[in-house]
């Protein structure tokens, strides 16, 4: 007992000691307090004290009535449990760490918490009392806002910080004395002197580009060959097409090296009157290519200017710069603090420019006047959401007129897709691994095909089925008769309506993925075998949003396709889905803001990033930000398996 005694004097000591002075300085380390004034930082110092909680004690829970504390985490971790019946355990415990609140629902709201917290570990609490809490709340706008308006808050924080991290990032993107290492194309295409001229040209065309480098056997670069020269140093010159490609090249190319900056570049280009630099590492062997053109688009690209060269690109090769300056364009708008939602509908917008100007260019050699059809965007492009990091999914509808052999007409279509498959994969769409393209048979088919195969998968719901519905259901007309796309989204609808076991079975499928939450640590990143210690963003996030929304949207009749719109569409005709739907959308906002920052930021030169991160090397902020987006998450699987009573 004496023992007892003396380790509560030496803990209630200690939460002095950690009071004394140390309030205030805590506090600026955490949202919302580092944003709150002198005076009301002063005020929660005075009214709160600091309190101990041995690991395995319970803090408050229901049964202690109406919330009288707000309870700030100074040191150790909490965990937060829903109390009475649970019906998904799994969803219903979080863990809160040092900076972290509760509960502030309850305790802005008067009423009892819903969630039992016991601290996991020894943990030491700032408590403040209710009434003072809500005093200071009166108070402070910065308080007031963050509790009434929680993961916004932090939200706007977080791309605060984004922002200033990629405004830096743009600044040195866009400046003369950015290093040759980040500009232009790495690895650029190249060969040895005696390859014979045709053989040069044909990789040319098979690349798209405008120039190969000559090598020798060390890579170090010995001379250069562009279009440009083709009509005087072969046409002209009557040049026979197995002549070795040394004779037509132009030799010793101005090369720089990898950190020669694009100031260095231009002032060479200018000095010679060329329009390429090569680039080379510290053992002189070619690494890099720079052009006149790259070093323009140093420069801030304007949207008028990437439509309008878009709209008149003669062919692929002026296509594929587009590509690369929607990218830049992108880039750029997320240094100016653009949201997540309005920057994937932005990039899927233009990207719906450069596919039609693929699609308008290849009608050039195929006709389909008078014929009914249309191009489809599937997957991410049919909800508006693409990131940097796409590839195709496409298909086409079409019906036959009478008298139309249809097996005809659909190998003209086919044919037509190939040249457009290979087209967008040139400037920068890869073809789908799983060939969910235009170009398939089985997804070029008529508008009776099309209804037929939506109800097969509508009426057996096997796994195959709604593997394909995930995809197939999000679907966008991008060009030719749009009215065929809208015949099928009725004839969707009205078959998931009727049929509300596709509907539990798709519920039951998009609950086989959970948010990568631990019960003890914030995460769980030994999900994704060979990746230890990430996390699928785009698996474990972003997919579970959607999945959610592309349900409820079905059950509701919402014919929109883009997952925020869904859910704020099925949100307003199904009651029980409202609440905290703003909450919902700012997690997969945040989401999508960390895969497009992480893509763009971690992707190599010339490739595109990919969806895993590792939340160790997340700030604080993003942290707690990313860990509230996937409770968010987790959330609206919980209202889903409610709402479908999923077992």
């Amino acid at each position: 007992m004496t023992e007892q005694y003396e380790k509560h004097d030496l803990l209630r000591a200690e939460g002095q000691r950690r009071m004394a002075g140390n309030t205030q300085a805590f506090l600026r380390q955490h949202p919302p307090f580092d944003k709150m004034a002198a005076a009301a930082l002063q005020a929660f110092a005075d009214k709160a004290e600091i309190t101990f909680y041995p690991a395995g004690s319970e803090i408050v829970g229901p049964d202690a009535g109406k919330v009288r504390f707000f309870y700030l985490i100074e040191s150790g971790k909490v965990q937060a449990r829903q109390a009475g019946e649970v019906v998904v355990t799994e969803y219903s415990i979080f863990t809160l760490g040092a900076g972290e609140s509760f509960p502030i629902g309850s305790v802005t709201a008067g009423r009892p918490t819903t969630n039992v917290y016991t601290a996991l570990e020894d943990t030491f609490c700032y408590r403040l009392p209710a009434e003072d809490f809500l005093s200071l709340m009166a108070s402070s706008p910065e308080l007031n806002l963050f509790c009434t308006q929680y993961i916004a808050s932090l939200l706007d924080q977080s791309r605060q910080q984004l922002q200033q991290q990629f405004a830096q990032k743009a600044s040195e993107q866009q400046t003369l004395n950015s290093p040759l290492s980040g500009i232009g194309v790495r690895n650029p295409l190249a060969t040895r002197p005696e390859t014979p001229l045709r053989e040069a040209l044909e990789a040319m065309s098979r690349a798209a580009v405008g120039s190969i480098v000559i090598c020798d056997a060390e890579q170090k670069p010995l001379g250069i060959f562009t279009r440009s020269d083709l009509l005087d140093r072969v046409v002209l010159a009557n040049l026979p097409l197995d002549t070795p490609i040394s004779a037509a090249m132009s030799p010793s190319p101005l090369a720089l090296g990898e950190h020669a900056t694009a100031y260095d570049a231009m002032l060479g280009m200018a000095t010679r009157g060329i329009r390429h630099v090569l680039v080379t590492d510290l053992a002189g062997r070619l690494s890099g290519i720079v052009s006149e053109r790259d070093l323009f688009a140093l420069q801030r690209v304007g949207l008028r200017q990437i439509r309008q060269t878009i709209e008149v690109a003669p062919d692929v090769a002026a296509l594929r710069q587009s590509a690369a300056d929607v990218r830049q364009l992108a880039f750029n708008m997320l240094a100016q603090g653009i949201g997540a939602e309005q920057l994937t509908q932005f990039i899927s917008t233009l990207n719906d420019a450069l596919t039609r100007r693929v699609i308008s260019l290849n009608l050039e050699h195929h006709s389909f006047v008078g014929i009914d059809w249309a191009w489809l965007a599937f997957g991410s492009e049919g909800r508006d959401e693409q990131t940097f990091s796409t590839d195709q999914d496409n298909g086409i509808v079409f019906t036959a007129p009478p008298g139309e052999d249809k097996a005809a007409l659909k190998a003209r279509f086919l044919a037509f897709a190939q040249d457009v498959n290979n087209g967008l994969d040139a400037i920068g769409f890869p073809l789908c691994k799983g060939n969910i393209m235009a170009s398939n048979p089985e997804w070029c088919l008529t508008l009776d095909e099309w209804r037929t195969q939506f109800s097969e998968w509508v009426r057996k719901p096997v796994p195959t089925a709604l593997l394909n519905a995930s995809i197939f259901f999000d679907f966008r007309p991008l060009w030719g008769r749009g009215e065929l796309a809208e015949a099928m989204r009725r004839h969707l609808l009205d078959q998931a309506a009727a049929t509300p076991l596709f509907l539990q079975a798709m519920a039951r499928n998009a609950l086989d993925v959970s948010p990568p939450l631990g019960k003890i640590r914030d995460f769980l990143t030994d999900l994704e075998a060979g990746h230890p210690g990430k996390i699928d963003l785009k698996k474990y996030g972003s997919r579970i949003f959607v999945d959610v929304a592309r349900i409820y949207a079905l059950a509701s009749g919402v014919a929109a396709t883009n997952t925020q719109q869904r859910l704020r569409q099925a949100s307003q005709r199904l009651p029980a889905l409202a609440g905290g739907i703003n909450a919902m959308l700012d997690g997969l906002n945040f989401i999508q803001l960390l895969r497009l920052q992480h893509q763009y930021l971690e992707g190599e030169p010339g490739r595109q990033g990919d969806n895993l991160i590792d939340p160790e090397k997340l700030n604080e902020l993003d942290r707690r930000i990313l860990k509230e987006s996937f409770r968010q998450a987790r959330k609206l699987q919980s209202r889903l398996k409610l709402d479908y009573q999923v077992q």
